[in-house]
């Protein structure tokens, strides 16, 4: 019996042993049914490239096995068939015969079809959420043994605040009441950095979330959750670049992995090299291989190992989490061939997906190339379905604050949206007031109110995808810290148990406060409500007076909107509008609902955006 047991010790200890010297494979599980029978796995072990593996599983097989710079790396290419069942499979790995290493490797069946993955679009208003300063919903993660930057200090503003993913789970109610029917929060995924890395844009492992905001099966809840109430969840994704410290920086697998991994060079930002049809090598080099931040290794798409790599970890979070949509971080500063194809094999998967992309420019001419359809002088052809219209951001905020004179005020929203011709779908923009890297637009527009409301109410009826920051419904604000991103990303009022005031619960909320969340709330479901916004076509007429007047309309409805920059109530006269008006009649103000007679014209409040559905 003794030495049945010492037995039985030494084949279990054994087993540990074949198996713990086999530090990562990536992706961690895979799927059957995805259109794309490839799977290319990342395997990282000691000495693995001196093995040979082997796989006995019906549907599986071996295609290729490549060698990296690094002994301690294999690339197994495997080709699943369409008939292959879900289970587990081993893959052993021999050496002189002998068998040294095993892995236990999983393909699961997909939740629904790749068809029915379906991403957000004009009919969604996006609620962006940096979720360290959202809602602490768990004070157990706040601090997490072995993490590098281990306090909580609310107190400093690049510091870590405790907020996380249960916080938003709690929060959902909330957020589906005032009328959002998707959430972006910024990266949640492991950031273990030794400091500032609250924001999540640091990422130090691709398959893993963050333990400070909770786990992959808190995730999982959000989704499911959040789709129950209707919302969408949208990933924060960084093709370009990680973390300091991730775990492959002091073994790469091939030395080209990381660009510029020894000299930390600096991108140069010259974004517009991308379309520039005289731009030099020597720019185009340093924007795409230059490192965002010192802190920050850029990760080299032109290497097809971190190309499949990084596609591949795409797929799986929208299959893990059944995601409804992706954000892609810093647009335009990777390999443009490496992007194309990365958007490409997205959309070839989810052909009813949706993907925005950062390019943070203000010229409408360098945002349009990224977006799919467009025909450009180069034929660069991505697959891209949105990109952030920060054109219109800076023509809203510039709009609004301008005094009206030839060419400045409303002109320049009015001309701004003009510029539409150069995208090559306009309504599936995502638009906005502001967001994370930006002062709030509370603080751009001088905190004046009723501005705010105005530019909140151009954003939920005119086209594209609108995206809110959180705390915008109760006038947050960085005044004075022009662009200090942790006060700009401040925590919510009411999100921690010890606040004093509530966004929740309107506790110690001013009139102002009450007031843009009240207004902000019911635009938005009436938004929700009113498809004509979403998918109707737009007509507008030039500024004149300090009054901007455009049209919403399709066979079955036809909303008339007003801006109006005045210090006092105006009466506006309609005639001009007769080519789209005709014989209708009256206005109900969507608001109040109260109805004015178009023949006798509108009375319009003064610095309001007025909206009426037209009957």
């Amino acid at each position: 019996m003794l030495k049945k047991s010492f037995t039985l010790l030494c084949i279990l200890c054994l087993k540990f042993s074949v198996n713990a010297q086999i530090q990562h494979v990536e992706p961690l599980n895979w799927w059957v049914g995805l259109k794309n029978p490839n799977l290319q796995l990342l395997i990282h072990g000691e000495n693995i490239s001196e093995t040979q593996p082997s796989i006995n599983y019906a549907g599986v097989s071996i295609k290729k096995v490549n060698k990296a710079d690094s002994k301690n790396y294999l690339f197994l290419d495997l080709v699943i068939a369409k008939t292959t069942k879900a289970g587990s499979f081993t893959i052993n790995f021999k050496k002189a015969g002998k068998t040294i290493y095993t892995y236990n490797y999983s393909l699961l069946p997909k939740q629904q079809a790749s068809a029915q993955m379906r991403g957000f679009n004009s009919s969604d208003v996006i609620y962006l959420i940096t979720p360290d300063r959202f809602v602490n919903g768990d004070y157990s993660n706040d601090v997490v043994a072995g993490m590098k930057e281990a306090k909580i200090n609310r107190s400093l503003d690049g510091g870590r605040h405790g907020g996380d993913i249960r916080g938003m789970i709690n929060s959902l109610d909330y957020i589906a009441s005032m009328g959002f029917t998707a959430i972006w929060p910024t990266p949640v995924l492991e950031n273990n950095m030794s400091g500032y890395s609250y924001h999540g844009y640091a990422i130090t492992n691709h398959y893993k979330v963050d333990p400070r905001y909770g786990t992959l099966d808190d995730y999982k809840e959000l989704s499911s959750k959040a789709r129950q109430k209707g919302i969408k969840l949208i990933f924060d994704e960084v093709l370009n670049h990680t973390g300091y410290g991730y775990w492959w920086t002091e073994d790469l697998p091939f030395k080209n992995w990381l660009n510029y991994p020894d000299t930390k060079t600096s991108t140069n930002h010259r974004r517009t090299v991308n379309q520039d049809l005289y731009a030099s090598d020597y720019d185009k080099e340093f924007m795409k291989k230059g490192w965002f931040d010192r802190m920050m290794p850029d990760m080299n798409g032109e290497n097809p190992f971190m190309a499949n790599y990084l596609i591949q970890n795409t797929i799986w979070w929208i299959e893990t989490i059944q995601l409804g949509g992706v954000r892609q971080d810093t647009y335009g500063y990777s390999d443009k061939t490496f992007l194309k194809n990365w958007s490409c094999a997205i959309m070839n998967e989810y052909p009813n997906f949706s993907m925005v992309g950062e390019e943070w420019s203000v010229n409408p001419l360098i945002t349009s190339y990224w977006q799919r359809g467009r025909k450009n002088a180069d034929g660069y052809d991505g697959c891209l379905t949105s990109i952030m219209d920060f054109p219109l951001q800076e023509a809203l905020v510039n709009a609004l604050k301008e005094k009206e004179t030839w060419g400045k005020g409303l002109t320049v929203l009015y001309e701004a949206l003009a510029n539409d011709f150069v995208y090559a779908d306009p309504s599936n923009i995502l638009i906005m007031g502001d967001n994370h890297d930006m002062d709030r637009i509370f603080t751009q527009l001088n905190e004046d109110v009723d501005l705010t409301k105005m530019a909140l109410g151009y954003l939920l009826t005119t086209r594209g995808i609108p995206q809110i920051y959180y705390g915008t419904e109760v006038l947050m604000q960085n005044t004075g810290h022009h662009k200090v991103d942790g006060l700009i990303r401040s925590d919510l009022p009411g999100g921690w148990k010890e606040d004093t005031v509530n966004v929740f619960t309107e506790k110690g909320l001013t009139a102002a406060q009450k007031s843009t969340k009240s207004y902000l709330k019911q635009l938005l479901n009436w938004r929700k409500n009113n498809s004509v916004i979403a998918n109707g076509k737009t007509l507008h007429f030039a500024p004149f007076d300090g009054i901007y007047v455009y049209f919403r309309y399709d066979n079955q409805k036809t909303v008339m909107v007003v801006m109006n920059k005045n210090e006092k109530e105006i009466k506006l006269e309609t005639k001009r509008f007769d080519e789209i008006l005709q014989n209708k009649t009256s206005a109900k103000n969507i608001l109040n609902n109260e109805t004015q007679s178009l023949k006798n014209g509108l009375s319009i409040s003064p610095k309001s955006t007025m909206i009426f559905e037209i009957f």
